[in-house]
């Protein structure tokens, strides 16, 4: 292990959703610790602006336009990687989308697409990179870190946003049964689960995103709502080896709002 506790260098991570937001910013943390990257988005060219900014931070870094919820492109996406970067440390499933729908109202599509990103997406990226980490493993090269974005909806009721607390609720038990199979090669799996976070996506709407971030910050004992780089610490820390039996957890990263409300 280097004296630098942190250190990923020598490390690959794939980040899927990384082009902006929450993707970019874990994207990020993890570059500026050293690590190479993968990151995965649905537009080239968000991707590419991306890549950009993170080879400036010194990192290697390969992007690919993958949709998370064609099976395909992720069984190709995760070939690709490998084929350009030898090898992954890391994945961050953080690809996931949010709408808002009534229960009553709740239709098939709606449900169904969200689920196909947030839940299902999620399931075969894993599914892919635990191949290879199990593949390496049985080479005698163990180890690896998954890491899913959860979400607060995991452990409180949100009103209108009962699809996506399931499949992030789906996910934070997924993460337990992966860290139980997966345990003997040496492989982890935790969940970060943030509270309201200041993106572009959360900050859509500028009117009720700053509507939102103000009653967090009114109920959090920061005082504040969240920004990307409130996250590296967790991405990075599960990334690297200090992680090591660390597995089959949730750390709740959101200014200490849920245990104020």
């Amino acid at each position: 292990m280097t004296d630098k506790l942190f250190d990923l260098t020598g490390k690959v991570a794939l980040v899927t959703g990384a082009n902006s937001g929450l993707g970019f910013g874990f994207a990020e943390g993890l570059a500026r610790a050293g690590s190479d990257l993968v990151i995965w988005g649905r537009r080239k060219e968000a991707n590419e602006r991306a890549a950009e900014k993170l080879r400036a931070l010194g990192a290697k870094v390969h992007s690919a336009e993958v949709d998370v919820t064609e099976e395909a492109q992720i069984v190709a996406g995760v070939a690709d990687a490998l084929a350009a970067m030898g090898r992954i440390d890391t994945v961050v499933a953080n690809a996931g989308i949010a709408s808002v729908k009534p229960f009553i109202e709740m239709d098939a599509d709606t449900y169904n697409s969200l689920m196909a990103v947030n839940q299902h997406g999620v399931v075969f990226t894993l599914r892919e990179v635990a191949k290879h980490m199990v593949a390496r493993a049985e080479a005698g090269d163990p180890g690896g870190s998954m890491i899913l974005c959860g979400s607060g909806s995991i452990f409180q009721g949100v009103p209108t946003l009962t699809h996506y607390g399931a499949a992030k609720g789906a996910l934070a038990a997924l993460s337990k049964g992966l860290a139980a199979e997966l345990g003997p090669h040496g492989i982890r799996c935790n969940v970060i689960a943030p509270g309201f976070i200041i993106t572009e996506m959360t900050m859509a709407d500028p009117e009720y995103g700053q509507m939102l971030a103000d009653a967090v910050a009114a109920k959090a004992p920061i005082g504040r709502a969240g920004m990307p780089d409130d996250l590296w610490g967790a991405v990075v820390y599960l990334a690297s080896d200090l992680s090591r039996y660390h597995t089959g957890d949730t750390l709740v990263i959101d200014g200490g709002k849920m245990f104020n409300n």
